[in-house]
Formats: C-alpha cells, structure tokens, sequence
C-alpha cells in the first residue's frame, strides 16, 4: 500500500522538468525527507520547491535535467541560478535555504550512488544577518492572551475563550502554534495536570510544565464549547467541529493587535519569543529555556541573550545621565 507520503513525493516529482530516472530519484529524496529525516511538511515543500526552479532555471540553459547533468554541474552553473533569484529580489535568506535544499538533494544523490554534485560544495553560502526576534512588551503579552480583551467583539464567547486559550499556551508554555493546535483532547492541560506532551519539529516529544493560568484558560474553553471534543481528537476545533488552522488564531492577534495598537510584529509566534525572552528576564537559566523551547541547539535560545543585553543597552541610554555626552 502506497502512503500519503510516499504518493506526495510521486506527485510531486512528476511536477519536476527532468527525465524519468531523475524524477525516480526526486520522489525517492522527497520520501527520505519525510520519513527518515522527519522533517517538517513545510520544510519538505520548500526544499522541493527550491529544487523545482533550479531545475526550471537548468532546463532553460541546457535542456531537460538528467542525473549525469546534475553530477556534472559546474559553479558557474549554481551562480547563474543564485544570480537569477538574486535579480528577482529574492532576500539572502531565501537563497541560503535554497542552497540548503539542493545541498540536501546533492547529498541523497551521492548516497545513493548517483554521483557527487561537486560543485555544491563550493559554492558559498550567502551571508544573512541574523534578525533579532521581536518580542513583545510583558503588558502587551499579557493583554494578548486575557479573554476579556475581545469581550466587546461579536464572537461566540466559546470562539473568545478557544482563541484566548491557544495564545495562552504561546505565551505562557512557549509553544509553537503547530505545536498548540496538535495537542489531543485527551492531553488537555486543565487545573490539576502540571505539564504536557507535545509533539515538536521533526517529530520530537518534549514536556513542558503547564502555569495554574494557563490550564484555567483552557478549562474555560472546554467548559463553553458546544461542539463534541471526542479524546482522541484535536483540543481546539473550528466553528464546525474541524481541527482549527493556525490562520484563524492569526487573523484574531491581527485584530488585537488594531485594538490594542501594536505592531505589525506582535503575532502569535511573538508570544513565544516573549515568553523565552521575559523568563531570561527574569533569571531564566538558558539550558532550561532550551528545554522547554524544544530547540535542538543551545545556539539557537542564545539568540534571546542579545535581545536582552539590547534591552539592557537602551535603558541605559535612556537613563544614564552621561549617556548622551560625548567625549
């Protein structure tokens, strides 16, 4: 039986402009990625999309795309494509995940003996300044996820209180929105349960401890819910009983975000910068806000020391009294 994975990938590979044997191999790295590697959907998409137009961009300057075009790729051939992206307005980011994805292709080629793409190695990445995230002030965090902010909207209160209880969750537990809307009804974290399991990127489990709050949150959801919540189905639903999208919690921080006049910055991942950034505020110990992030490198919640020291940095200008006197 063929999985909706394994058919994805076919799919997809068909979609490619290369030959027969190549698209075999596309739809075989694609599975790979998938299941093997357990990445992410979103991830997967991109990196095929990624490969789809260097192979449009190959198929314009040298026909059809087979494997021992692929393995005999010069540098110059990836320059010309980062080139094109780059003339197109394409950001540096983009094209250094773009790299990564046929860097990624490359390697699945040479371990399957297809060959060595040798050019992808020396080709350098370009080089992107790492934006600080954006968190939000404790105030605005706090307001965000009150149900009692949108008690004026003409909502259903369950709508009010399912929407609060997610942003609850971002803020107060740092949970991805992927990582919120996957929770079961029968993982609810209601008053009494101290922490949850949730299922992060690539597939891994972590546990995170639940705030009194924020289990008060989500018990006043499933106390106004109408709709049939069956265990094994998703916590939070839509207004017809469906697994509710991530777009539905965005367009409700959007209209926060006009009432309570924030920025363009301040969404429902915001919350979750806010929530690593507040407790190294306040002493958090970086291995354990690791932990509790899910993140596999400690590298990565290393970036939330900066956002603290530029805190530091901007009151101390605001109030130091020599701050503004120059030599």
């Amino acid at each position: 039986m063929t999985s909706s994975a394994d058919s994805g990938g076919e799919a997809t590979a068909l979609a490619m402009p290369a030959d027969h044997a190549l698209r075999a191999v596309i739809a075989d790295w694609l599975r790979a990625l998938a299941q093997e590697r357990r990445m992410a959907a979103n991830t997967v998409e991109a990196y095929s999309r990624d490969l789809r137009q260097f192979l449009v961009h190959l198929a314009g300057r040298r026909g059809t795309p087979t494997l021992p075009m692929l393995t005999g790729l010069s540098v110059r051939d990836l320059r010309a494509f980062m080139a094109s992206r780059r003339a197109e307005e394409v950001s540096g980011r983009s094209l250094m995940r773009m790299l990564a994805g046929l860097r990624s292709f490359g390697r699945h080629l040479e371990r399957e003996g297809h060959g060595t793409v040798s050019a992808l190695s020396a080709v350098r990445s370009p080089k992107v300044p790492r934006r600080l995230p954006r968190p939000l002030p404790v105030t605005a965090a706090v307001a965000l996820t009150d149900a009692d902010t949108r008690a004026g909207e003409e909502r259903d209160p369950w709508i009010l209180a399912r929407d609060a209880a997610v942003l609850a969750l971002l803020y107060g537990a740092g949970l991805r929105i992927s990582e919120a809307l996957g929770l079961k009804r029968i993982d609810a974290p209601v008053p009494g349960i101290d922490q949850v399991t949730v299922l992060g990127k690539g597939g891994k489990e972590r546990m995170v401890p639940i705030l009194p709050v924020v289990a008060e949150a989500v018990a006043a959801y499933l106390a106004a819910c109408p709709l049939p919540l069956p265990p094994e189905g998703p916590l939070f639903v839509g207004a017809r009983g469906g697994p509710l999208s991530p777009r539905i919690i965005q367009y409700a921080v959007a209209r926060l975000r006009g009432s309570l006049g924030l920025p363009d910055t301040a969404t429902p991942h915001a919350l979750r910068h806010s929530f690593a950034t507040h407790l190294l505020a306040r002493q958090g110990e970086l291995r354990a806000i690791q932990e509790l992030l899910g993140h596999a490198s400690l590298s990565t919640t290393q970036i939330y020391t900066q956002i603290d020291a530029a805190r530091l940095m901007s009151a101390y200008q605001a109030a130091h009294p020599r701050a503004g006197i120059r030599a």
